[in-house]
This record gives structure tokens, sequence and C-alpha cells, in this order.
């Protein structure tokens, strides 16, 4: 990383795209993608209230730092979930209860931290979505430099600036807006399929259709 590189906002995404994905759970998206993409080892520190969705608003930082963290929350506009590669460093927080207001107050659906957090009491208090690899106490320190609007890695998962960014209890997935009418095709497949199969239990008339290999279903 070589000095800062700011970029501008990618475009969001259709908002009926984003509604629609807001009944999605990531555990079916996830097996939609073939199993493959999904940020590993980041939990929810807030407090559950549906499911976050939203345009990726992505930032790179140095272990540690959070200065361009700062800055991406200048240009933060409603709708951007704030995607932080942190180098999944947990020895220093690099948001708190007052960023994650500062995100809120401009519109942000949510955080992803690809670190560590502090003022988790507080986090778990409200339902603004943040997502992350654990709670620590320390500070960051606040000289850069970083990057706003690249490719990032996040649990070991590459996400793009403008990436649609689906959260819930299980963790993170994010997909290409333009993949995400075909990828709700199939959700809504799954979904169906999903909900026969609890019926089929409810009904006492369940014969192993789960088991078999045909689906995307674990």
């Amino acid at each position: 990383m070589i000095g800062n590189r700011i970029f501008p906002n990618a475009t969001h995404a259709d908002p009926a795209i984003i509604e629609a994905f807001r009944a999605s759970a990531t555990a079916i998206i996830s097996d939609n993608l073939e199993r493959l993409p999904g940020a590993v080892g980041l939990r929810p520190f807030h407090k559950m209230d549906g499911v976050m969705v939203g345009t990726a608003l992505t930032v790179r930082v140095p272990a540690g730092d959070n200065l361009l963290i700062h800055k991406a929350l200048d240009q933060m506009q409603p709708g951007y979930v704030l995607v932080v590669d942190g180098e999944g460093h947990e020895n220093r927080a690099l948001v708190g209860e007052i960023m994650t207001s500062i995100g809120a107050s401009r519109g942000a659906v949510g955080f992803v931290i690809n670190g560590s957090i502090r003022d988790a009491g507080a986090l778990a208090q409200n339902p603004f979505p943040c997502f992350a690899r654990s709670a620590v106490h320390r500070g960051p320190y606040k000289n850069g430099p970083g990057e706003i609007n690249v490719p990032v890695s996040i649990g070991d998962f590459v996400i793009e600036p403008g990436d649609i960014v689906v959260g819930d209890e299980d963790g993170v997935v994010a997909f290409p807006q333009s993949i995400a009418a075909e990828l709700l095709k199939g959700v809504r497949a799954q979904e169906a399929k999903e909900a026969e199969i609890m019926k089929s239990i409810a009904d006492g008339t369940y014969k192993g259709a789960y088991g078999k290999p045909a689906g995307p279903a674990a």
C-alpha cells in the first residue's frame, strides 16, 4: 500500500433487488453461489433485527489504523455497507460506538470489519448492523495510508466496490450486481423446496429428500 488512493463510490444496486434479498438467508444465498464465496470468521456484534443488505463501499487500511475509515465516512451515502479490510488484525479496534453512529447518521446500512471493534456492550444494544472478527478495548492509530473503493479481502473472500453485501446471524456474503437477478431466482427456488421439506417433516411424510445430491441444500 503506497500512499492514499481514494476512488468514487460505485453505483447503488437496484433498490428492488436490495429489498428482494432482505428476505433471504445468507446460508441459502451461499448455497446458490456454489458454496464457495463468503467471509469466514466474522460474527454480528449488534442487536439482531432483520437482514443487512446494501451496496459495498470498501476501505483498505493497515493493521490497527483507521484514518481512511474516517475519510470513507465522509463520502458515505444512504444505502452503502462500509466494508473494511483491516488485515484481520485483532489487537486494535478499528471502529466503535461513535463511528458506527456517524455511519448510521449518514445512511450507512451496516459495517463489515475484517478486524476488531470496541464498545461491544453499546453495539450489542443497537440494531445498526456491525459484523467483525472480535472486540478489544485498545484503540487504533490514525496515520494511514489507505485506499477507498478498491477490492478488499474480508475473511479470505474478495469483495469489490459495488457488490451487494448481505449479513445475518450466520455471517456475511457478497456478490456482483451483475449476477443478482439470476441468483435471486435460484434462491427463491431453494426457499420453496426447503419450505416443502419442512412441511413434509411436520406432516410426517418426509422421505429423505434433504440428503439427495440433486439440489444445493446442505
